[in-house]
């Protein structure tokens, strides 16, 4: 996939640089910076930098991506080793190796960042706006990844999954499968991308305010500076989990887990405080769609607050609607006495009843960071609620972790009595991965929508009238859109589901002794086709994210593509939460019963 993904990388890096090279209304040479002193460069360096911070961001994303499924693999079997000595060494490894993934993932986005600003400042001196429009190619660079992880590794896992579930359950056979591919490399580069816009979109904002004409850097990478906070202080809240507390039983699993959530985001708000009074000058200007507007640095501080608490309680509601140990499941599981149907409707219900609290805590952390520091209010509050991401990654990362270690402890034919530990260090971890997940959706809705608001004010739309018909029409194709996505997705796993199935009870059929265990599974076959499905599936769902901007755009204007990228916004997050907490309650759910 990586091969293939690859050389999408090099023709979209090329497409990049032709757009924002050719276009003479982007060209600003010679010509006197809105917002800095000195004069702006032109648009053809703009183009080649902003490229090369695309294929920066990329390449981030993808390697960090490939060594959390390196690190994860190692630790599958250590975890079932250390099982062997009791459920508390087993969570330690687990949420350990969890951590390295979450760690590696935040600083290496960091450091690249940062690396890449202070380069690239050589060449752009006092121009704040071309530096930082450049750098936004290093967002789109993870995102881009992040997509391609997130649907051909999800159809990759899930293919596998799914062909497990319908054909292992009944045959005896084990469920280890996959879960590496979209749940490590697919979350991370999920998170990631999420990060990387969010921080591109601050430094744009930041770029265009007081502190940026008065030429303070250290004010103007105060988005890096609320990330590196989080990483000291993730460091130190993985040592509660690991050191300070010792786990004697299955059910301290997820409480501890839970603990990390709240010792990081109330260490990370103490941080946030002290460089907010130490980086930011008492007052500075932002403007807001030309409009000026006056800021405190505990404005700004409350911004970043607001997003990092509405965070803390996405991930508690997630998990009250995901584990086995409170009303939801229990409801979903007790539905299972009268048949499949009641199933269904039970759980269906709770998934779209789960997505109202967290959709009113983004909605208030927009319309208080909105209130005080206008776009750049609500790319810090994605920040914030960012800002805690290697703890997230580690409590999400460990939940395939414990899985794939429960897979291998049955096929290596080890003692029930391990196999009990590590279903239960998985039965915590089906619920922590959703509170990852929520983490990802809530802050991809606040780093959208600031995204949202600096193409708008770049393409120089004054207001988005739904009224208009252009607009509209873009409203509710955009509201499809998720739809259309979600389809093509579902019916790749679908196909390839069915030809896992098929295949083995072709080699249950065919291969004598596979039933007994006297003989070996053709391993290459079924792997081969998640492969296959998750290379040739992704194609169409991501060309339907990448194109329709641009022909939407082309064809129609800025106004109906203004229409799409709200009406997809809005949609998008209702059907991603409902679709995700759906998942996780199953997962719950299946506990339950047993």
């Amino acid at each position: 996939m990586y091969q293939y993904v690859g050389m999408f990388m090099v023709v979209f890096a090329a497409i990049i640089f032709l757009f924002l090279g050719s276009i003479e209304g982007f060209s600003t040479k010679g010509q006197p910076c809105t917002y800095s002193t000195g004069t702006c460069k032109p648009a053809l360096y703009t183009a080649l930098f902003s490229t090369a911070s695309f294929l920066l961001g990329a390449i981030t994303s993808l390697v960090s991506g490939f060594l959390g499924m390196k690190i994860a693999t190692y630790a599958n079997a250590r975890t079932t080793l250390e099982a062997r000595k009791g459920v508390g060494k087993a969570f330690i490894t687990a949420f350990r190796s969890g951590a390295v993934m979450g760690f590696l993932l935040s600083s290496s986005g960091l450091v690249v960042l940062y690396i890449t600003i202070n380069v690239f400042k050589v060449y752009y001196g006092d121009d704040w706006e071309g530096l930082f429009e450049s750098i936004t190619g290093y967002g789109l660079g993870g995102s881009s990844m992040a997509l391609f992880g997130r649907v051909g590794g999800g159809i990759y896992t899930k293919a596998a999954d799914v062909g497990a579930d319908l054909v292992g359950k009944v045959e005896m056979i084990a469920d280890n499968v996959g879960d590496n591919v979209g749940d490590i490399a697919g979350m991370g580069s999920d998170l990631f991308g999420s990060y990387a816009e969010s921080s591109c979109a601050a430094l744009v904002v930041a770029s265009i305010s007081s502190f940026g004409i008065n030429h303070d850097f250290t004010a103007m990478c105060y988005p890096l500076l609320v990330s590196s906070v989080g990483i000291i202080v993730c460091l130190l809240t993985t040592l509660f989990a690991t050191d300070f507390f010792e786990i004697k039983a299955a059910s301290e699993i997820e409480p501890a887990l839970k603990k990390q959530l709240i010792i990081s985001t109330a260490l990370m708000t103490i941080g946030v405080a002290v460089i907010s009074w130490l980086a930011l000058p008492a007052k500075f200007t932002i403007f807001n769609f030309g409009a000026q507007k006056d800021v405190s640095n505990w404005g700004l501080f409350f911004c970043v607050a607001v997003g990092l608490w509405a965070g803390l309680i996405i991930g508690f509601v997630t998990e009250y609607y995901t584990s086995n140990a409170y009303s939801p499941v229990q409801d979903v599981a007790d539905s299972c006495r009268t048949g499949a149907a009641t199933n269904v409707i039970f759980g269906l219900a709770l998934g779209y009843k789960s997505v109202i609290i967290p959709i009113f805590a983004i909605a208030v952390s927009i319309y208080v960071s909105f209130s005080i520091a206008a776009m750049y209010g609500i790319a810090m509050a994605a920040l914030g609620m960012l800002s805690t991401m290697a703890t997230g990654l580690a409590i999400d990362a460990y939940g395939p972790i414990s899985d794939n270690a429960g897979g291998i402890a049955e096929m290596a034919g080890m003692s029930h009595r391990i196999r009990e530990r590590t279903d239960a260090l998985d039965a915590a971890g089906n619920t922590t991965a959703a509170i990852g997940k929520g983490f990802a959706i809530g802050s991809a809705a606040l780093v959208s929508l600031a995204l949202f608001g600096a193409f708008v004010s770049r393409a120089g739309v004054k207001v988005v009238d739904v009224l208009s018909p252009k607009v509209f029409i873009g409203l509710i194709v955009g509201a499809m859109l998720p739809y259309w996505f979600s389809a093509m997705t579902m019916k790749s796993v679908g196909s390839a589901a069915l030809k896992m199935v098929e295949e083995v009870r072709r080699q249950f059929n065919t291969i004598p002794g596979l039933m007994e265990g006297t003989a070996k599974p053709d391993y290459a076959t079924c792997v081969k086709i998640s492969t296959d499905a998750s290379i040739k599936e992704m194609i169409p769902p991501g060309a339907l994210v990448m194109l329709t901007p641009l022909i939407v755009g082309t064809l129609f204007g800025v106004e109906t593509l203004s229409g799409v990228l709200a009406g997809a916004l809005v949609s998008g997050v209702q059907t991603d939460r409902h679709l995700c907490f759906q998942h996780r309650r199953c997962m719950g759910q299946r506990k339950e019963v047993h």
